[in-house]
Parts: structure tokens; sequence; C-alpha cells
């Protein structure tokens, strides 16, 4: 399988407090990769840190086979990376289409066809945001801003789109829809990380999964044999 991101032995810190020891993980091209476990487990610091929203202190962070550790966010952006945060962090006084454009910060102004293209695609994977283009972002539902952060992220036509806690505030009616869009949006040649407290629905998605445990991944292995796993029941029931 060809290695789209790899991070190996990764260790972070928030100040003197060990956040995350030694973690390795990686995403495959094509994959849907979900990294699941209790609140405080480190899931979302291990995002973070690929991101460069953290430093690494140990290990390295490959993407494409490139070290990208201590690189900004904005430089991982133009190299393919795209995240949708926790919160969603939407422009609420912005409208639709105004949020969306701004995900698409790295082309001109003046390829607008490139920008109107993109537009599209989003609005064919999320119609409602077509019908809502101009309508104020903060008057949405939570579900419709969760699309919305979703498409303002794919702008950027990413290599490699993650996402921390997409099922936060959702109802149980959008919750399947954003995690159906999210197999579709793979199925269409995008790699995804998923971060999320919901564990049963994000092994429901994904191809494989990492259980995190007080700041270490405790287990690694296919959605088939984590479902199976006695050690991960606790994290499944109280999803």
């Amino acid at each position: 399988m060809n290695k789209l991101l790899e991070v190996n032995n990764i260790t972070v810190y928030y100040g003197t407090v060990r956040a995350l020891e030694k973690a390795s993980f990686f995403v495959g091209q094509g994959e849907i990769v979900a990294m699941i476990g209790p609140n405080g487990a480190g899931k979302s610091t291990a995002l973070k840190a690929v991101c460069g929203f953290v430093p690494a202190k140990e290990g390295d962070i490959k993407f494409q086979g490139k070290d990208i550790k201590g690189l900004s966010p904005d430089q991982l952006v133009k190299k393919g990376l795209s995240l949708v945060p926790e919160g969603r962090r939407i422009f609420s006084s912005m409208t639709v289409q105004e949020n969306l454009e701004m995900g698409a910060f790295t082309i001109s102004r003046k390829k607008k066809a490139v920008i109107k293209e993109r537009l599209a695609k989003v609005f064919a994977i999320f119609p409602i945001l077509s019908e809502r283009r101009k309508q104020k972002a903060g008057t949405l539902s939570s579900g419709e801003q969760q699309m919305l952060a979703i498409g303002r992220a794919l702008m950027l036509e990413p290599e490699l789109l993650m996402l921390d806690e997409p099922s936060l505030g959702l109802s149980p009616n959008y919750l399947r829809i954003v995690f159906e869009k999210l197999v579709e949006i793979n199925r269409a040649g995008t790699s995804i990380l998923i971060v999320e407290q919901n564990a049963s629905k994000a092994l429901e998605v994904c191809h494989r999964g990492y259980v995190f445990e007080i700041g270490k991944i405790a287990l690694e292995a296919s959605k088939d044999l984590l479902l199976k796993d006695k050690r991960i029941k606790g994290i499944l029931i109280g999803a």
C-alpha cells in the first residue's frame, strides 16, 4: 500500500505535560482511517501535530514521502493537506458561498474559472449548500454548518482530508448524512483521516482504525477486527 501520510514515534508535550508518547500511524492512498478513544487519550493531539498546530518533540512526519515536520499550517495546505476543525469554525457573518471561497485562498483571484469549478464540485456533493449559497452561514443548522466546513476544506482539493470530531453536535439524521458524504468523497479519490469520539460511527465507515489510550496508541487493525476486539467494547458502548 502506498503510504500517503506516515507518522513515526512522535512525542508531544503541552508545557511539561506529555500528551502523546511515541505514536506511530499512517494513512494509505485511498483509505479512510479513524482515530478513536476516550477524551484526553491523545487522538486530537496527534492530528494537531500533523497539522502543525503543536510541535512534535520527537519522531518524524512525512507526507507523500517528504518530511513535513515543523512546517506551518499554511505550508501544509499548499502540499495537499486540509483540516475540518473541531467545532467547524465557519465565518458566521459571511454567506455560504463566501465561506467556500475563503477555502480557496491559495488560488489566485484571477483564476475565477478554477474557483467556479471547485464550487460546482462542492455543490454537487452538498446540494443544500447550493440552495443556501446566499444565506449567512451562522443561520444554518449544525448539520449544514458541518457540511459547509467540509465543503470549505474540499475547495483546496486536498490529497488528504482530516476531520476533528465531525459528529460533534449533530442530530442522528445529519450524522448519517455527513458520514455517508465522507464515504462518497473518499470513493471519488480523497484519502481521509478522522478523529472521532463516536467510535461506532467512525468504524462503520473507515477501512482501518487506531485506538488511543492515555497518550498512546494501544491498538491498530482493520475495522472488522476492531469491531470484534473485546478491548474496545467499552469505547463502543460509550459512544
